[in-house]
């Protein structure tokens, strides 16, 4: 259904229908300019244009009429979806609202905010398959009440010991690793992720936070539409011939439904193999994955199929308490994981766009995109070029995200013009993801991010488990020399990273914005639109988002074949001068795709010596945020 137009630096009138009309045929009219909540008037059709469209067309995923907008809030912001909840005992956001319900009965229960994550977590392995389960990584950042600081656990598993690096280029597919199969499989790190941070500061039996999965799991539960939506397009993926997934079978019997082809929006789903799992993991902890009957069942199922994760390899996992990173911005501090993922990417960014007036520049300007852009193109050549496990290389952390680096890279950005070409930094010689956040009345805040990486996974699911195991080893790279080359035993580079902002000694914002490449991307547009604009955490989500794809250097999941430049894509809200204006400057415009990230937030504020809760979810998956 969806067509993706790239625009080029057109001129100005060719660039004034927007990318939404286009796709209907239709040629848009600019949004007027009345002040705010008013919204303008729209200009009626001419004789050469298509008629808009007067209803919803009966199975179409989108009703598009580019001349209708938001109805008008009395408060807030003018694009803000709904206001940001608020209560003093406990807060949770979700990208599902059972999830986020199963997360509040926990607190309610007397359970840490800790316990209300995994339970979380747990709930989102069955309801939100498509970005999440037990197959794939966890990855966390907790303020601890007691210690008053940000600590952070790296649950990311390692790849088979038994698949050489001869094999996977073997395999490869114009020099990277294949999308899907079971040469993608790297060992699940959420299970053991769960166990540690309960081990530290569960309060709530480990069975316990099971109960709300297992129920649902065994009785049911509608889907909601974006959900169906990507699981239906993940089936169809695995449906694919020549996909190379070794066994389908098993994903199709587990979410195919009654045509093999996924759900519809409101169709009841049930999991009961996956309900089995969780019993199975209820009663016997971690062990109970990583050595015990579903390590057996998930290393026999790997030897019929051909593929390399072993018992072994799951035996000798283990997750990591890590020191995030950090930095100020001004005067806000952002924390962020370094390990294997691309958190500091997002402090990179920070550090270099602290060199310029943002405020001044204006919100949703073209100025104030332009720089948050260029920034990101400049942190994301080193992101390609350095970020690796860091048991197997010396990553420069400590210079990449330094102010005198940062400084350095500042200069190199033109405010009417775009950097070309763009190379990483000179290194000295010596050295589809679920986000949810969760707080407690103790003052416990936990931001945390879990994933099986692209879509549901590698598409292979073992027998009678009910999850699909994580692809994140496409990530890796095979070239000579490159830290993230691959390895057996190593952990791949990873995409996904929770986020968490103090000022002072406090805890401030426990966040995340999920979603591949676009996560460092999101997170800096969150911190820039609540610093230099002033909005709160709901308005901060709902803005209007920019994705910058490509770079010179790859990762593994860069879009290739996109230019010197990439390609800017914004949402239909951005202005249409500020649109405009870039094309000018030279930036390829490309139309929404979807790929602008999904966000959680949990804040914490001081009404005197009252704590306050407030919560916001994202207008852009099927989540809410509650607090009680």
């Amino acid at each position: 259904m969806r067509r993706r137009t790239f625009l080029a630096s057109l001129p100005a009138a060719a660039l004034a229908p927007s990318l939404a009309a286009a796709q209907q045929g239709t040629t848009a009219p600019e949004r007027g300019t009345a002040g705010p909540g008013q919204g303008g008037a729209p200009q009626p059709a001419t004789a050469t244009e298509a008629p808009l469209p007067g209803r919803w067309a009966p199975g179409a995923d989108r009703f598009i009429r580019p001349d209708v907008h938001a109805g008008d809030r009395p408060v807030g912001a003018s694009f803000a979806s709904r206001t940001a909840v608020y209560g003093l005992n406990g807060a949770a956001g979700t990208a599902h609202p059972l999830a986020t319900q199963a997360g509040i009965d926990i607190l309610r229960r007397g359970g840490s905010a800790v316990d209300a994550a995994i339970a979380i977590n747990a709930c989102l392995g069955l309801l939100e398959p498509t970005s999440s389960g037990i197959g794939g990584d966890v990855y966390a950042m907790i303020w601890d009440p007691k210690a008053r600081k940000v600590v952070g656990l790296a649950g990311s598993g390692a790849s088979p010991r038994g698949l050489s690096l001869e094999t996977v280029r073997a395999r490869a597919k114009n020099g990277a690793l294949p999308p899907l199969g079971a040469v993608t499989v790297s060992v699940p790190g959420a299970v053991d992720g769960w166990w540690t941070m309960h081990k530290r500061y569960g309060k709530l039996p480990w069975a316990t936070l099971f109960e709300p999965a297992i129920a649902m799991a065994e009785a049911g539960t509608p889907v909601p539409d974006m959900i169906a939506y990507y699981i239906r397009r993940s089936m169809a993926a695995f449906a694919r011939p020549g996909n190379g997934v070794e066994e389908t079978a098993n994903a199709i019997r587990t979410w195919g439904m009654a045509d093999g082809k996924g759900p519809q929006a409101g169709q009841v789903f049930r999991n009961p193999d996956l309900a089995r799992t969780y019993r199975a993991i209820a009663a016997g902890g971690r062990d109970a994955f990583y050595t015990g009957e579903i390590a057996a069942t998930i290393d026999r199922y790997f030897k019929k199929i051909g593929g390399w994760l072993r018992r072994e390899d799951l035996a000798a996992h283990r997750s990591e308490w890590i020191e995030p990173n950090r930095t100020d911005y001004r005067g806000t501090t952002v924390h962020a994981l370094g390990a294997n993922t691309q958190g500091i990417a997002t402090l990179q960014m920070l550090n270099i766009l602290e060199h310029f007036d943002l405020g001044a520049a204006g919100f949703q300007s073209a100025r104030s995109i332009h720089l948050q852009a260029e920034a990101k193109r400049l942190a994301y050549e080193d992101r390609a070029r350095y970020y690796a496990d860091s048991h197997f290389a010396k990553v420069p952390v400590e210079w990449l995200v330094s102010k005198d680096y940062a400084a350095q890279r500042a200069k190199l950005i033109r405010p009417d013009r775009i950097l070309t070409p763009v190379h990483p930094g000179q290194a000295p010689s010596k050295g589809d993801t679920t986000y949810f956040s969760c707080a407690d009345a103790d003052g416990m805040m936990v931001s945390m991010i879990q994933s099986n990486f692209r879509g549901m996974g590698s598409g292979l699911v073992a027998d009678g488990l009910g999850f699909m195991f994580q692809d994140r080893g496409q990530l890796f790279s095979l070239k000579d020399g490159h830290p993230n080359i691959y390895a057996p035993g190593k952990r791949p580079f990873q995409t996904i990273i929770p986020g968490f902002a103090t000022r002072g000694a406090d805890p401030w914002m426990s966040f995340g914005v999920m979603g591949g490449d676009m996560q460092p991307q999101g997170q800096t547009q969150i911190i820039v639109n609540r610093v230099d604009y002033g909005l709160e955490i709901q308005s901060a989500g709902d803005a209007p988002r920019w994705h910058h794809e490509g770079s010179s250097q790859s990762m593994g999941e860069d879009s290739p074949g996109l230019g010197a430049t990439g390609l800017l894509r914004l949402e239909s809200g951005v202005p249409m001068a500020t649109r405009r204006q870039l094309a000018e400057i030279g930036w390829t415009i490309g139309d929404p795709d979807g790929g602008f990230g999904r966000y959680e937030c949990v804040e914490h504020r001081m009404d005197g010596a009252t704590r306050v809760y407030a919560a916001a979810s994202e207008m852009r998956a099927d989540g809410c945020a509650l607090a009680y």
